[in-house]
């Protein structure tokens, strides 16, 4: 995700483009990326790729969990195993935004459709939270109506299943991510990796009852729930960041570094925004009256070269001169852009 990174998304903690872009290999995929075939239909065709066998390990997890819920009773691994149909269910509005993401810009969409990915970073949210409402009520249910748990060893098993198969999506997941510098599939990997250390939580739920202490179990789905509420937070405040054309610290870190290598390029004003798992910036350089026009390309034509050295995720880069207002800045007398794909 979800969390879900998403963003988106994002699609998921999420707040994790730190990881996307930040602190890469400067040699990145979205760093030089040459050649006839289109580098976004690549890194999406990668994230699909990624998606589906994250569905597929996650399905699969789910079922054998499922087989034992019904024949323990445990109610602890009925909210793990509730959570972990819906992680693979996040897969499919991951995979609609990927693909949609494919999409060349068009007169009506002139970024084209990353921002579908925030879009699906909600939806996945949504799912999580409608999984997390759903195991608070069985296991509050199960306190007040206590019924007794079977099979303990095979629920045990379950638990460490379950952590096994979360544990192998979120390293999936995290890798490719930062692969194709994708926020919603980092975010994702991390919040899977959460869902497997409460999948031990049922171990310990089930230890408790083989111990002697029956509402261990449903205490275990207490516990699981608010760990789920608490991926819900996180993921939600990430998603409406982005949504908000919000980037983390270490994107503006990223900028003013880049221009720290290059004489004369001393920056009045810097935008950056997530469209999807592309960066956009748009930075002003104060003017000089001095430069020659050849002189101030030429600033600006390093300073770009910079910008996509020291930051992979980069797509677009917007160079303007300014009068030196804070402010205000406007256009002095040159403005340079560049994109990346």
């Amino acid at each position: 995700m979800s969390g879900s990174g998403a963003r988106i998304l994002n699609w998921f903690g999420f707040g994790s483009h730190d990881h996307a872009g930040h602190g890469q290999d400067h040699h990145g995929p979205h760093g030089h990326t040459h050649g006839v075939i289109d580098a976004t239909i690549a890194t999406t065709d990668r994230g699909i790729w990624a998606i589906k066998w994250s569905f597929v390990i996650l399905a699969i997890t789910a079922a054998l969990q499922l087989v034992v819920v019904y024949l323990s009773g445990s109610v602890a691994l009925l909210a793990d195993t509730i959570h972990n149909i819906g992680d693979a269910t996040t897969a499919i509005p991951l995979w609609i935004a990927f693909m949609l993401a494919r999409r060349k810009p068009s007169a009506t969409f002139t970024y084209g459709l990353g921002r579908v990915e925030d879009l699906a970073g909600i939806v996945i949210v949504l799912i999580i939270l409608f999984s997390a409402v759903v195991a608070g009520y069985q296991a509050i249910e199960r306190l007040i109506h206590p019924q007794m748990v079977l099979h303990l060893g095979w629920l045990a098993a379950a638990g460490v299943i379950g952590f096994l198969g979360n544990e192998a999506v979120a390293v999936f997941r995290i890798r490719v991510g930062r692969e194709i510098n994708s926020a919603a599939l980092i975010a994702d990997g991390y919040h899977a990796r959460t869902d497997g250390l409460t999948s031990l939580a049922v171990v310990i739920g089930a230890a408790g009852v083989w111990l002697g202490f029956p509402l261990a179990d449903p205490v275990v789905g207490l516990l699981i729930t608010a760990a789920i509420f608490g991926i819900v937070w996180q993921s939600a405040r990430s998603v409406l960041t982005h949504v908000l054309d919000g980037v983390e610290p270490g994107v503006m870190a990223d900028i003013h570094h880049a221009a720290e290598h290059v004489p004369g390029a001393s920056i009045v004003d810097a935008k950056a925004r997530w469209i999807g798992h592309k960066l956009h910036v748009d930075i002003a350089i104060a003017a000089d009256e001095t430069l020659q026009l050849s002189e101030a390309n030429r600033i600006a034509a390093v300073l770009e070269e910079e910008l996509f050295e020291h930051m992979p995720a980069l797509a677009a880069a917007n160079v303007r001169f300014s009068a030196g207002d804070h402010d205000h800045p406007h256009d002095h007398h040159h403005d340079h852009s560049s994109h990346r794909h």
